[in-house]
């Protein structure tokens, strides 16, 4: 086994190196990870928040008093003086993003059946007034009914009987069909930037121990050895698994370390699968390249645009949702969109029956087409380049 010793003492030797970008790469993993996580959970919580706007009252009547406690709920109300230009830098300078205005003599046109409207002034394309616009909708409509329908009734009544009803809520609960789902968030993310970190790991690992046996000497010393080239070939094959699979096991167990608490579900067993089966699609990529770069100091530069570049097109660093649909067919010809694509379908999984599990399979199973085609253009390459 003299030649897988010699894999594992270049290993050895460039561990210090290779330390520094595991630890580095993950320490980027682990903040961009929680960062993503954290802004997908706001994304997918509801909170209604509330909007800060001017109410300009020409009229104090129990009706408006009304309104202006109902608005309390979706709105922080800003105290401007009523001048054109306050109201305006107010609105410029997002002090306030609604200002609404109670005309004279609304509450008089209300209370008989008159067709009359407030007056307001809105920022533009601001989605949070959507809120305000409705709470006023709801008070004026059920206000309308009663004063339809009640003949003689008072300001005084009328707020009464509006603020019992507007009091009523109901209550939401989203269910999902089947087992309750997990929180993914922060695992999918890790795993979607695991792709850059373990690329640019065993590039830059394998890169080394290639460039070593592709020296011109020391291969020439290999061939007047008495161990035999299939021996050679086995032996540096075993030497870059094990390389491989320690890359990927150490990064596991650090995910491990940092997160256990969630990944305690079914869904790590196929996040942990479809990394495996990366980790040696990473091999194959890592064995082709080491075969085309010739100088030893271009291989960081080369770890680099490819693992940076691949994981930008992919959806590893931009989720697949925001990218264009021509940067994602682009993007369908480099194995992290598939395993990009396998993860964020993992993370939504709540059945593992075998028609849910199905689009997983299918992007593994391309994953492993990959593995196979890197693999095959890499032999052919190294076989033209031994030859030269």
């Amino acid at each position: 086994m003299q030649v897988f010793k010699l894999c594992m003492n270049i290993i050895k030797k460039d561990m210090p190196v290779l330390s520094i970008y595991v630890f580095v790469f993950l320490l980027v993993s682990l903040l961009m990870s929680a960062n993503m996580a954290s802004e997908q959970q706001k994304m997918t919580s509801f909170t209604q928040s509330k909007s800060s706007i001017a109410f300009i009252n020409e009229e104090d009547t129990p009706l408006i008093k009304g309104l202006k406690e109902e608005l309390k709920n979706t709105a922080n109300f800003v105290n401007l003086p009523d001048k054109n230009d306050a109201l305006q830098d107010a609105l410029f300078f997002r002090t306030v993003s609604y200002i609404l205005r109670i005309p004279e003599g609304f509450t008089e046109s209300f209370m008989n059946g008159d067709d009359i409207k407030i007056e307001k002034t809105i920022v533009p394309d601001s989605f949070s007034n959507i809120y305000i616009d409705l709470s006023i909708d709801k008070y004026f409509n059920a206000a309308r009914l009663y004063v339809q329908n009640i003949n003689g009734i008072t300001q005084d009544e009328l707020v009464s009987y509006l603020k019992e009803d507007l009091a009523e809520s109901s209550q939401v609960e989203v269910k999902t069909n089947g087992e309750k789902e997990e929180n993914n968030s922060y695992t999918n993310y890790f795993f979607n930037y695991f792709s850059y970190s373990l690329m640019s790991v065993i590039i830059l690992g394998m890169g080394a121990l290639i460039m070593v046996f592709n020296n011109r000497d020391l291969k020439m010393r290999n061939g007047c050895s008495p161990v035999s080239t299939t021996s050679m070939n086995l032996q540096f094959v075993l030497g870059n698994l094990v390389f491989t699979f320690a890359s990927w096991l150490i990064m596991i167990l650090l995910l491990f370390a940092v997160n256990f608490k969630n990944m305690n579900n079914r869904n790590t067993f196929y996040f942990i699968l479809n990394s495996f089966i990366f980790a040696f699609c990473c091999s194959s990529i890592s064995y082709l390249i080491g075969n085309l770069v010739k100088n030893p100091n271009a291989m960081p530069a080369v770890s680099n645009v490819v693992s940076l570049g691949l994981s930008f097109i992919s959806g590893a660093f931009v989720p697949q949702e925001l990218l264009s649909d021509s940067v994602l067919k682009i993007a369908s010809f480099a194995p992290t969109y598939w395993f990009v694509k396998a993860n964020n379908a993992i993370a939504g999984l709540t059945q593992f029956d075998f028609p849910h599990l199905k689009p997983v399979y299918s992007d593994m199973l391309i994953l492993a087409c990959f593995s196979l085609a890197f693999f095959a253009v890499a032999l052919v390459v190294g076989k033209k380049r031994r030859y030269s």
